[in-house]
């Protein structure tokens, strides 16, 4: 009998070759493992947890109630590729969150982030009954941007000094998809 690869049975959305599941204390070897091997990709977009002080304070907001923090796991093993984090959910009126994410250097330009947030996609817009989903991305990074756009995000505008990355203010663009965008191309697809 084949065993479940890990952390499958906790997925909160299953595809082909990846699926979501919560992050948990559990995952913070593999994790800080793959991210700091993966500081060199990162720099100078994000700055991902990379020891055990950092992971702690991000494990702690991924409890909050606003926050979503998704490990993108391969179904053929469990392996975490990447996270995707969803923030600052506000219900309401307003029913918008924002869109954080990252691979492993090991996994960048496979496909899984693609994989990925079409299925974050899903979840947020069904699960989550959010109507809109915005991403700020910084002009020079071309993959995340690509990512976007095969995910059919539209660019709304662009930020000066809009985040402190690493100890500077960096400008953004804007980047959002709404649920009835994110339906239309789910027909059309």
């Amino acid at each position: 009998m084949k065993r479940k690869p890990r952390g499958l049975a906790q997925a909160v959305v299953v595809g082909e070759e990846v699926f979501l599941r919560g992050l948990t204390a559990s995952d913070r070897d593999e994790f800080l493992d793959l991210m700091r091997a993966s500081r060199r990709l990162h720099k100078p977009w994000i700055s991902a947890p990379t020891n055990d002080a950092a992971y702690s304070s991000y494990l702690k907001r991924a409890l909050r109630p606003d926050f979503r923090a998704l490990v993108l796991c391969r179904v053929e093993d469990g392996r975490i590729l990447g996270v995707f984090n969803i923030s600052q959910i506000v219900g309401g009126p307003f029913q918008s969150a924002y869109l954080g994410y990252y691979v492993g250097a090991p996994f960048a330009g496979k496909g899984y982030m693609t994989q990925g947030l079409r299925l974050v996609l899903g979840y947020a817009f069904t699960e989550l009954k959010l109507h809109r989903l915005e991403a700020n991305i910084q002009p020079g990074n071309t993959f995340s941007i690509k990512l976007v756009k095969r995910c059919v995000f539209q660019l709304e505008g662009f930020s000066p000094r809009y985040l402190k990355i690493a100890g500077r203010w960096r400008d953004h663009e804007r980047w959002a998809i709404t649920k009835e965008v994110w339906k239309a191309n789910l027909r059309s697809g």
